[in-house]
């Protein structure tokens, strides 16, 4: 699953120990999420010259939080991170203290820059920016907690949402100059602009996701 660059011993530990914990959260910040930002974070932290250890770890424990509030999963990730003592097996309280901040500043709304390489590498690797994935987890999300809504709720929710956050005024910021995430968010802004063909996406993502229940739930 990750680059032989991370130690075997933490890797077993985290595959072990950690994974398993998303398997509760929506599929939006689900194990296949986590195991897409843990590769992601490793090949930047290579691409950078970071530590590769610390990168993996921030990348496992960044959306712990969600065991919590999402809107300060964040920190919550960060006080798991910091509360965890196995981790003093690998690293020191001052590695510690940075992976927690990482975790804190690795989400998307954050109002200032993270505050160290780590806490931007994991911010890069959470956008996953290719189009077709962005769009059906913005689905996931609205159908896993917002289930009382009719799909034309959902698709308000849904626009609003990839506006606010993925249009040329939205919030979203990337931190590492040349990534491809940058490729990939122009992408994104072209399908968000032509509104006819991302309510097509958006059908058949929906169908997709609600089990072809097309009318809407009510």
């Amino acid at each position: 699953m990750v680059s032989k660059m991370a130690s075997l011993d933490l890797v077993e530990f985290v595959e072990t120990n950690i994974l398993p914990l998303y398997a509760a959260f929506d599929k939006a910040h689900g194990l296949a999420h986590v195991t897409s930002v843990i590769r992601r974070s490793v090949a930047l932290a290579v691409a950078v010259g970071a530590d590769v250890d610390m990168a993996y770890t921030v990348a496992a424990y960044h959306d712990l939080g969600m065991s919590g509030p999402r809107a300060i999963h964040h920190i919550t990730g960060g006080k798991i991170l910091a509360r965890d003592a196995r981790l003093k097996r690998w690293f020191s309280q001052e590695q510690i203290k940075v992976m927690k901040e990482a975790v804190e500043d690795h989400r998307a709304s954050a109002s200032h820059a993270p505050r160290s390489i780590y806490g931007k590498i994991v911010a890069e690797a959470d956008r996953d920016l290719d189009v077709e994935t962005v769009l059906r987890r913005t689905v996931q999300f609205g159908l896993a907690h917002y289930p009382q809504l009719g799909k034309e709720q959902q698709w308000q929710r849904f626009r609003e949402h990839i506006d606010n956050k993925y249009s040329s005024s939205g919030y979203i910021k990337l931190w590492i100059p040349g990534s491809d995430n940058e490729r990939k968010l122009n992408e994104l802004r072209v399908c968000i602009a032509d509104i006819s063909q991302l309510r097509k996406i958006f059908d058949r993502l929906y169908a997709e996701e609600s089990g072809g229940n097309i009318a809407g739930r009510p």
